[in-house]
């Protein structure tokens, strides 16, 4: 009990407001991390606390809280490596900020490769992340088996492992602590947030947005953000913009309890699938996103028992273990795979979208980037790159490590 209380003890309460102002500096679209994280950043780093978060649920019921909670900077490119190692050093440092428990752990994360195609693939990751400050080396297979010792290098005869790269500040969190943490950390500076409250439409005056509309009237706003995770072609669209975007379903599992100490977060880069085990002992198992676009929540029996078989080809003792509780969110990809953030060309509104399999990892970075461009006006050189209008210079940001496992 002492242990449980210590852990919840840790988390401010959030400060509901009883009414709204008459408008706001800005008016965020989504109560989920990303949007809790700018409105946190606005108030602690710009002084900007005439904020609204405006969730259609409650905070985190979305994408936030339907992950797989793996903070990583592995990524295939400079631009992406920079950006999600500065997230993941933010994260190292959120429990010591925000004083709430998060569980932050380090655990590395290991991804395997079963071909001379994936072993030069994940050779040059490793370069690149190297010169791009992200600690990520090569293992022989030996080494993975004393790494993980459960690791049949076999493959059940179908998926041998020549090699991994191990990317060792790999880690996990919390998802609803982390979006706690933000939200209270953002309401007790002054900020707004308020749940069940779905926007429907976007104020205009002439070509500038100026608010947004709900059910329960409209929100006047010097700047409104799109932080909206799934859907955001809808909202963007209020704007008349079109975004590069489609929205896909991405399945994971949970088991029963397995014997603690399954340190390091596996994954293959090939079959397209991944495990970790929780604070609580159960194993956590999800694949890649859906090949069909769809906004569909639920999980299916052809994905489960797809990446179910895969997995226990690499670790046998999973398949002794028990399914206890699938669920599926619906994640935004961009055509190349990179998230998009800033300027949409219309005066007034900005998005933070394209995160891929929700960018999770991406929380504590994009919330400052975006605070940042939103109080100075101009967009931070870590963020620089993923611009829409990326797009139309035909400055692409092709990364599928972006997105899933890839």
């Amino acid at each position: 009990m002492a242990v449980v209380s210590e852990y919840t003890d840790t988390l401010l309460p959030i400060r509901w407001p009883d009414e709204r102002r008459s408008s706001y500096d800005v008016v965020i679209v989504g109560g989920g991390g990303h949007g809790l994280s700018t409105a946190y950043h606005l108030a602690t780093r710009q002084g900007i606390t005439n904020v609204a978060v405006l969730e259609a649920d409650y905070i985190a019921s979305g994408n936030t809280g339907r992950n797989t909670t793996i903070i990583r900077a592995n990524y295939g490119i400079p631009e992406a490596i920079r950006f999600y190692q500065h997230s993941l050093e933010m994260y190292q440092r959120l429990e010591d900020e925000t004083g709430a428990a998060i569980l932050h752990q380090t655990k590395g994360i290991v991804w395997l490769a079963h071909t001379e195609m994936a072993m030069r693939t994940e050779r040059a990751r490793c370069l690149m992340n190297t010169a791009n400050g992200a600690q990520t080396f090569m293992r022989t297979p030996a080494e993975l088996k004393e790494l993980i010792p459960e690791l049949d290098l076999t493959g059940g005869g179908r998926y041998p492992v020549l090699g991994g790269s191990h990317h060792v500040e790999g880690a996990t969190a919390r998802h609803d602590r982390v979006a706690w943490a933000y939200a209270s950390g953002a309401s007790q500076r002054g900020v707004d947030i308020f749940q069940h409250t779905p926007v429907t439409g976007l104020l205009r005056d002439g070509d500038r947005v100026v608010g947004v509309e709900t059910a329960d009237g409209p929100f006047a706003a010097g700047t409104v953000l799109s932080a909206v995770g799934g859907r955001v072609t809808e909202m963007t669209a209020h704007a008349g913009v079109r975004l590069p975007v489609r929205t896909h379903p991405l399945h994971a599992f949970v088991t029963n309890d397995y014997a603690q100490g399954f340190s390091p977060i596996v994954a293959s880069t090939e079959l397209m699938c991944y495990v970790s085990q929780t604070e609580r002992g159960q194993m956590l198992i999800g694949a890649e996103f859906d090949a069909q676009p769809s906004y569909s929540r639920q999980s299916s029996f052809a994905a489960l028992r797809s990446y179910s078989y895969k997995i226990t080809r690499l670790l046998p003792f999973l398949r002794d273990l028990r399914i206890l509780r699938t669920w599926a969110g619906i994640c935004d990809i961009s055509a190349d795979f990179s998230p998009i953030l800033g300027f949409t060309g219309v005066d007034g509104f900005l998005v933070t979208t394209g995160w891929g399999t929700w960018g999770f990892k991406a929380i504590p970075a994009g919330g400052e980037a975006m605070a940042e461009l939103i109080a100075t006006g101009r967009p931070p050189a870590l963020i620089a790159p993923f611009a829409l209008d990326r797009f139309r210079r035909d400055h692409v940001l092709a990364d599928q490590g972006s997105a899933g496992t890839r």
